[in-house]
């Protein structure tokens, strides 16, 4: 619903910056801080600076094709003259704030009590649930301590389970 919800609204400027939160799992701050210089889409790589992360650190992080795409569509689109992905309404200054567009699209795919913060945690819960490590996914996610990432671990029982049954059907014949 959420998906929905964001390609049908008017405003799809912040739409974009949403979008590009749920494909990196950014948090929302780096990604309306976001500026051209630092993708290398040939690449698939951006390089989130010091001063816009969280740890004050420069991430050098891989994008996937998804995110290059919408970016690629989106520079095709952007003005010249701003070099930031979500410029606000100065061409110098980027986007500010999304707290009424937010507002209006969670009210819109239904959702109640899910912040901008949450699609970072749906970002990794997904990549969690999906089998990845947790290694991995504190890594995409910019953990620098790995007991931030594992919050998430409960998320990989059913990957497990499902593991776990394979030898359990082997030993009981395929019956369970």
């Amino acid at each position: 619903m959420l998906l929905v919800a964001l390609s049908e609204h008017p405003n799809q400027v912040a739409a974009k910056a949403i979008r590009l939160q749920l494909l990196t799992g950014a948090r929302i701050g780096e990604v309306l801080k976001a500026k051209w210089e630092d993708f290398d889409l040939d690449r698939a790589v951006w390089t989130k600076p010091s001063h816009h992360t969280k740890q004050k650190r420069r991430e050098h992080l891989p994008i996937s094709s998804a995110t290059c795409d919408l970016l690629a569509a989106m520079k095709a689109g952007a003005s010249p003259e701003s070099r930031w992905l979500f410029p606000g309404r100065s061409p110098d200054q980027p986007y500010k704030d999304l707290k009424k567009f937010w507002s209006s699209v969670t009210t819109s795919a239904g959702l109640q009590d899910y912040r901008i913060h949450d699609n970072r945690h749906t970002h990794a819960s997904h990549l969690v649930s999906s089998g990845l490590s947790l290694p991995i996914v504190g890594r995409l996610l910019g953990h620098t301590n790995p007991s931030t990432t594992q919050r998430y671990a409960h998320l990989a029982d059913d990957p497990l389970r499902q593991a776990a049954d394979v030898m359990g059907k082997k030993i009981s014949g395929g019956s369970s």
